[in-house]
């Protein structure tokens, strides 16, 4: 119930007007992450990173820090590193996007210098309509055996959301979403995540492959006998108010084993019950 009248009060709290140009596409967050990928393969990671990097983009490493100011301060990151898009969406207004896939690091010529694991990266348009790189995160885990499929998906044109005239007050209706499943995660992990997770949302966890649907996610999470506790840091949402993200460090607990993570959390809205759900959370383990 809270979960509820907290997004009803997000339409509440600010003017909304119909947005009436015809949706963004998939394609155009596809295209900049294929880009990308082709030119950190051409001008090396650093150099990559630094050319499509937002004013505000972050990296975890393993604290919060911008992705400007990390790949300035070093010479130069070694190895190549290759990734494939799998997972896309973009928001209607096509000022935030997120795609997420499998990659390779390699330092070295063997093949037993490849480090495999999955990646999210969060994309936000600049003043020009471009898609900056805005947050980047990954996954390492074993090779997987099969090739993950391809999932790509536009706005529902049919489905016009309603324009943000308020995105400070937006911004703190997501940020207090955030808040509110970690205060019920301390409580039961499995209720929670019954509660926000999409239908179809995904679960990156370190060390293993992604996870899609509520069953795959509280199944793992029984099994494993998963306990977390997180703290919100920051996060925004589309100016046409049905994508989303927010970012945090959380404590888990894996049956005797307490570890730190960083996590990204990938929201969207359910325009047919206002309320706000996880489509993708990914943990980063955080090393000593």
């Amino acid at each position: 119930m809270k979960k509820i009248a907290l997004a009803t009060l997000s339409f509440i709290c600010y003017t909304a007007v119909a947005v009436a140009q015809a949706p963004a596409q998939v394609s155009k967050v596809v295209q900049a992450e294929e880009a990308f990928n082709k030119l950190v393969a051409r001008k090396g990671i650093k150099n990559g990173f630094l050319a499509v990097a937002d004013p505000e983009g972050i990296v975890f490493k393993p604290k919060v820090v911008k992705i400007t100011d990390f790949y300035e301060g070093v010479e130069k990151q070694p190895g190549t590193l290759q990734w494939t898009p799998k997972i896309a969406r973009i928001s209607y207004d096509g000022d935030l996007a997120f795609t997420a896939g499998p990659y390779v690091y390699q330092n070295g010529k063997s093949e037993d210098d490849k480090v495999f694991g999955d990646y999210v990266s969060v994309w936000h348009a600049d003043g020009d309509g471009k898609l900056k790189l805005l947050i980047d995160l990954g996954i390492q885990h074993p090779e997987m055996e099969k090739e993950a499929t391809t999932d790509f998906k536009d706005p529902d044109p049919s489905k016009k959301p309603v324009k943000n005239k308020d995105p400070f007050n937006g911004k703190n209706i997501i940020l207090a979403t955030d808040k509110m499943l970690n205060q019920a995660l301390t409580i039961s992990s499995l209720g929670a995540y019954k509660e926000f997770l999409s239908a179809e949302g995904r679960y990156y966890f370190p060390g293993f492959e992604p996870m899609m649907g509520t069953d795959q996610v509280l199944k793992f999470l029984n099994n494993e006998a998963i306990n977390i506790s997180a703290e919100t840091i920051s996060g925004g949402r589309s100016t046409s108010n049905d994508l989303a993200y927010t970012y945090g460090r959380a404590r888990i607990k894996k049956g005797e084993i307490v570890s730190n993570y960083n996590y990204v959390r990938i929201w969207e809205l359910d325009a047919t019950k206002h309320t706000w759900n996880i489509l993708l959370e990914v943990f980063s383990a955080i090393e000593n």
